[in-house]
């Protein structure tokens, strides 16, 4: 869940990831192509860590709750080794460039390719298409703006989130072919 009770599932899955990635700048599991390396470059990871408050608002919730929620996961990633002198821990929604990205990405973005989504797809069939919000029809595009407005490299997902990672890469491109043409 983006925010509220983190869990052993939590760590194990991505935040002990995170902290090691903060600490070694490599993901487990993951090759680097050495042939690609320049020994005399240093590489320098910047590390983002955003509490996604706004995500969390496209279900059912309780504001004090959230509020709360979203403060404890901040402390809870500080807690597990995420450390706030190398990296950056912040909320996502105290950063309005992200729901104004996120805008401008649904102005672009054409309605059949998030009718695709196969998580709103089973949200939707599970809660009932009258009780679930536009919000979590086009949360894939606010996970875009995300990635984006900090032009990630590399973003640590679970295997549930590929498919919205493989759109954020599609809605770039049509921005770009859009709006950049002779400005990437």
């Amino acid at each position: 869940s983006p925010t509220g009770s983190l869990h052993l599932g939590n760590y194990l899955g991505a935040i002990r990831q995170w902290v090691d990635f903060q600490n070694t700048g490599k993901f487990a599991g993951v090759e680097e192509d050495e042939e690609d390396m320049d020994e005399n470059v240093e590489v320098v990871n910047e590390n983002l860590f955003c509490v996604v408050d706004l995500h969390a608002i496209t279900m059912p919730h309780d504001p004090k709750e959230l509020s709360e929620s979203t403060l404890a996961s901040a402390a809870l990633y500080i807690a597990a080794g995420i450390d706030p002198t190398r990296s950056r821990v912040f909320v996502q929604s105290h950063v309005p460039a992200h729901s104004e990205l996120a805008w401008l990405l649904n102005c672009a973005t054409p309605m059949n390719w998030l009718e695709r989504m196969i998580q709103f797809k089973d949200k939707a069939k599970k809660q009932g298409t009258d009780k679930v919000g536009v919000g979590l029809f086009t949360y894939p595009v606010l996970m875009a703006a995300d990635i984006l407005l900090y032009q990630a490299d590399r973003v640590p997902v679970g295997e549930d989130q590929r498919q919205h990672l493989e759109l954020a890469r599609d809605i770039t491109r049509r921005f770009n072919d859009m709006y950049c043409k002779g400005n990437p």
